[in-house]
This record gives structure tokens, C-alpha cells and sequence, in this order.
């Protein structure tokens, strides 16, 4: 393939090839022969060029939070009997014009490492790649390329903060998804209830007479665990936000996933887009709800009184509520919902105000709303709200 360079040699050659037979001047024809041979010898020399390059390209980690580091190392090793040549390594990042890597010769057996950093500032999906082995003749005017490596995905998480938990509340699960209590003889053989088996589980604990009557293997739950429930509901109706406002909700949303996550709550995602991760406890639970945060935008036909509706059915628990722009009436069909939970947090982003970030409470409404404001970033704001409802001085989601 003639690169940009070939191609104005090979017309270079025969506007000079023209000009010597219109204007007699054989020294034109000798310069046009040089142009055009120049640029067969370039042809010949990228055919006969083989390579046997062992390539192994790794991105670590792949899956990160925004602003975090996600480098990508190529490692290359010769295996062929003579030297490379000069190697020039294309991979295509999406978001940016890619990453362009030079690879000076090897000898045999010979390796090296090219490393560069993945674009890692705002949360969603990096494609990297396919990677391509580029040869070119040592005057650059034809080039052959190769895949050394195929197309990944980056997954960026949104940027978290690490802050406290929702206080646990009376909506625990004392079941956490078991079947129902049981109790089996004495002497250490009591348990509380049974759960279907996972991978890893102890097989002694598997009870085999239950499991042959539901024809699924199931274990017996030694101790009852005290789990709570903490239901996230992120508003991502497009009327309300923009893409400022919209990047704090969604990481305001990560950051409460993680912190009762982390504390083996049974945590539930709810947008209204309409999405519904339903309750799951652990950390396969918890990097699916990253990923689809990771990709979430805003959305003309989001309601968010349909998904009010739905919590209205299903509560228990924590409830945190994450919006932008709204309306006293939104606020108050919201508050609404704190007789189903057992408790109930706001969290407004408002990137427009410059105003101190406060618990304010609209006409009607009677759950206060923590405010997110440039000037009062989300973490110390949640922060602080957190520690003075566990001093009992303003209980979340209870009344000012």
C-alpha cells in the first residue's frame, strides 16, 4: 500500500517522465526513473519483508473508575533469525485519535515493551484496538499492516467518593433470600433456614433431603445474617439535567452503591428510565450495577412518577433518591414514599447555584433535601448529613 508519500513520488515520477518527452531534457527522465524506481524497490522490499513477531497486548485494569489509571502494555518478542525493522504500532482508542507506538529494530529473540495510558477521565466504555503491526521501507513511501492484537472494551466506572453509609433502618431482610427457617435436631444441627447452593459453598452443609424433593441443590444457612436494604433511585429525565448535573447524579448514585455495598447491604438500583436491578448482595452484584452506571444517560421518556409508583409497591429499608431540577410537587409525591421505607434521603445536584449546600424543604414536602452545589461538593456534603442523623439531631428522611 503507497502511503501519502509514494503516491507523490509515482506522480512525481511521471509529471517528470511527461515534461522531458514535451521539452527534450533527458536529465527529466533520468529524475523520473530514480522517483519511479525508487518506488518499486520500496514495493519489493515491503513484500519480501516477513515478520514473526510473538505480540501479547494487556490493559490492566480493565475496568476502572473515572480518573483513575488504566494503562495498556504491549510486550513484542523476535523470533525470526535476523533483525525487525523499525515496527510502528497503531491502536485505536475511541474518544481520542488513537496511540501510535514506534518499535526500533530487535535482534533475535530479542524483546521490548511499549507501554501508553487509556483516556480514563470520564465513565463509559474505551474501545481499544484492533492493534495494527504497521512495516514500512526505510523511505516511507509504501507500508503493510497487520492485526497484532484483537479489540477490547475498557469499562470506566464512574468517579466515586468514599463516604458513610446510609444508617441501617428497621426494612432489614432476615431471610436474605433463604427459603424459610428450619430447625433439624440438636447438638449443632440447627439451622435457620435453607438457600439455594453457590459456587464455592461447603458441600457438608448441603441437605440432601430437601434438595431431593425441590430437585436443587440447597444448603443450610448456619447463622442468620442481619442484612439491611438500601434502594437507589436515580433520576435521569433529560428536561432536568445537563451534563454537569448529570455526571454528579450518577456518581452521588455509585458512590451510595458502593458504601452499602460494602457493608453486605442488599442494594437495589432503580432509574427512571425505567431499569430495575432488584436487591443483590455482593461483588459481582455490585459491578453489574457499576457497569450500567458506567453507560446510563439521560433519557427523553424517562418518568419519574412511574418509578414512584413501582417503589410506592415495593419498600422497605433505605431509600435514597438522587434528582437534578424539580418541582415542590415532585418533592412531595417523593416524600410520600418515606411511609414505606425506613428512611428516606434526597439528594438534589443543582450545578447552577452558588449558594451554600443546605437541607431545604418545599412547601408540602416533609423530607429534607441534602443540595449539591459547586461550591458543596457531594462527599463532605452526604458526609455531614450522615453524622448529624446518627447524633438524632435531624433523622434522614424524617421532619426539620
Amino acid at each position: 500500500m503507497l502511503t501519502r508519500q509514494g503516491w507523490l513520488a509515482v506522480w512525481g515520477g511521471v509529471v517528470l517522465a511527461v515534461l522531458a518527452r514535451l521539452l527534450g531534457i533527458e536529465e527529466l527522465y533520468v529524475f523520473g526513473a530514480v522517483a519511479l524506481g525508487l518506488v518499486a524497490f520500496s514495493l519489493l522490499y515491503v513484500r519480501l519483508t516477513r515478520l514473526d513477531v510473538e505480540i501479547d497486548r494487556t490493559v490492566y485494569p480493565a475496568r476502572v473508575h473515572a480518573g483513575q489509571v488504566s494503562r495498556v502494555d504491549v510486550r513484542l518478542r523476535n523470533l525470526r533469525r535476523n533483525d525487525t525493522p523499525v515496527l510502528r504500532l497503531r491502536d485505536p482508542v475511541s474518544g481520542t485519535g488513537g496511540a501510535e507506538l514506534l518499535v526500533p529494530p530487535l535482534d533475535q529473540g530479542a524483546a521490548t515493551l511499549a507501554t501508553y495510558r487509556l483516556p480514563t477521565d470520564r465513565r463509559g466504555i474505551v474501545r481499544v484496538g484492533p492493534l495494527q503491526v504497521v512495516v514500512t521501507d526505510p523511505f516511507g513511501l509504501v507500508q503493510t499492516s497487520s492485526v497484532g492484537a484483537p479489540q477490547v472494551e475498557v469499562t470506566v466506572f464512574p468517579a466515586t467518593d468514599e463516604i458513610r453509609p446510609v444508617p441501617l433502618t428497621a426494612g432489614h431482610d432476615p431471610l436474605a433470600g433463604a427459603l424459610r427457617p428450619n430447625a433439624l435436631g440438636k447438638a449443632g444441627d440447627e439451622f435457620y433456614a435453607l438457600r439455594p447452593y453457590v459456587v464455592g459453598d461447603d458441600l457438608r452443609r448441603i441437605h440432601w433431603p430437601t434438595t431431593a424433593r425441590h430437585d436443587e441443590l440447597l444448603v443450610r444457612q448456619q447463622e442468620q445474617p442481619w442484612q439491611g436494604r438500601t434502594t437507589v433511585l436515580l433520576d435521569v429525565r433529560r428536561a432536568t439535567h445537563d451534563s454537569a448535573s448529570l455526571e454528579i447524579a450518577v456518581s452521588a448514585a455509585a458512590s451510595v452503591v458502593m458504601a452499602n455495598g460494602g457493608r453486605r447491604d442488599l442494594v437495589r438500583l432503580v432509574t427512571t428510565e425505567g431499569s430495575d436491578s432488584g436487591f443483590g448482595v455482593g461483588g459481582a452484584h455490585l459491578e453489574a450495577l457499576l457497569e450500567h452506571l458506567a453507560v446510563i444517560d439521560s433519557a427523553g421518556g424517562a418518568s419519574l412518577r412511574t418509578m414512584l409508583d413501582v417503589l410506592q409497591r415495593s419498600g422497605g429499608g433505605a431509600l435514597v433518591v438522587v434528582i437534578a431540577q424539580t418541582t415542590s410537587a415532585e418533592l412531595t409525591n417523593i416524600s410520600r414514599l418515606g411511609r414505606g421505607f425506613g428512611s428516606l434521603t434526597v439528594v438534589q445536584v443543582d450545578t447552577k447555584s452558588q449558594q451554600p449546600a443546605r437541607r431545604s424543604l418545599p412547601p408540602g414536602a416533609t423530607t429534607p433535601v441534602i443540595r449539591v452545589t459547586p461550591d458543596a461538593p457531594f462527599g463532605p456534603v452526604w458526609d455531614r448529613a450522615i453524622a448529624v442523623s446518627r447524633q438524632g439531631r435531624i433523622p434522614v428522611g424524617g421532619m426539620l
